[in-house]
């Protein structure tokens, strides 16, 4: 989609959605971050819950989410701006630059605005440019990665980013073939996954270059490595009883997601045969449940794409 083309608007569904807003729990007049703004399914609700007081940002790196963007302003009276970059650059800016907020969401992974639109090349079941970034300005694109890494740096990324069982096969694959021909398309890579694994696996569960695709993406898109630098960053710009969401899509997300919450949920840190605590420590964040919330019965059987969500919803306290 061009930037300044008009979406549909039923483009997007947003996962979690009521229990991203019972989480965050905006309120007239607050100040609320939605920090992976996408095409606005979430934002659209919390702008609505700011009933025309209080604040939204909204955070995109791709300039598609600019059209989405303009049609929230119109139809909502609220004070919105929308900035364009990486989360785990954004984030950290506004929190050097004194900005505070009640409430600021994360939802990861890619958006649907990308996935439903072939020529951005997210997808594995629709053959399609060899692309995947989600900053179309952005120079190294995934048909860069799977022309030029070494078949080792394949590998670790398969492994790392995919947890791909025949990570070493694939890389394999794709070295020889690119020696005769580069990739072009998403259709080649699926076609040369599915020759490098054995049969059984490719009519296994899930698409068998799932994996793969996703490894890419992240490489592509520098995921993780924002989501680490970003997570402290929202933290510091939280007053005390802010809430922060975060919406996971896969276990290595929602694992960084997770230590990183329990690591500032935690008080004192003395070893403990000290008979008193002397570090002084006390948890920044209190996690409003344990375990993840997942989507219902319903909404699964409606939006199907929300399987793997996990949100987690955690409060700044006076220490944070």
């Amino acid at each position: 989609m061009l930037p300044n083309a008009l979406p549909r608007k039923a483009d997007h569904v947003p996962v979690l959605a009521e229990e991203v807003r019972a989480g965050l729990a905006v309120q007239p007049g607050e100040s609320v971050i939605d920090a992976t703004f996408g095409a606005g399914g979430h934002a659209t609700l919390l702008a609505a819950d700011l009933s025309g007081r209080g604040k939204l940002t909204a955070i995109d790196r791709d300039p598609a989410a600019r059209a989405y963007f303009e049609q929230l302003e119109k139809r909502f009276n609220v004070n919105a701006r929308l900035l364009r970059g990486d989360f785990g650059v954004v984030l950290p800016q506004l929190a050097a630059n004194g900005v505070r907020a009640d409430a600021i969401l994360l939802d990861l992974g890619v958006s649907s605005m990308q996935l439903d639109r072939p020529e951005r090349g997210f997808s594995y079941a629709v053959d399609a440019p060899l692309d995947m970034r989600m900053d179309p300005t952005q120079e190294e694109s995934a048909r860069d990665l799977v022309n030029t890494w070494s078949e080792r740096d394949l590998v670790t990324i398969f492994r790392r980013y995919g947890e791909e069982r025949y990570a070493k096969q694939i890389a394999r694959a794709i070295v020889r073939r690119r020696k005769e021909q580069e990739f072009e398309r998403t259709g080649e890579l699926v076609d040369t996954i599915k020759c490098a694994i054995p049969a059984p696996a490719r009519f296994g569960e899930g698409h068998p270059a799932k994996r793969v695709f996703q490894a890419l993406r992240i490489a592509v898109n520098g995921e993780l490595d924002s989501l680490a630098v970003a997570l402290p960053a929202a933290l510091e710009i939280l007053g005390p009883g802010g809430r922060l969401a975060v919406i996971s899509f896969h276990s290595l997300e929602d694992r960084i997601v997770k230590h990183f919450l329990r690591d500032r949920e935690r008080g004192c840190t003395c070893p403990p045969d000290f008979p008193v605590c002397v570090c002084g420590h006390e948890p920044e964040l209190r996690a409003v449940q344990r375990r993840p919330i997942r989507p219902g019965d319903a909404e699964l059987a409606a939006n199907p794409r929300s399987s793997s969500a996990r949100l987690r919803v955690a409060i700044k306290t006076e220490a944070g």
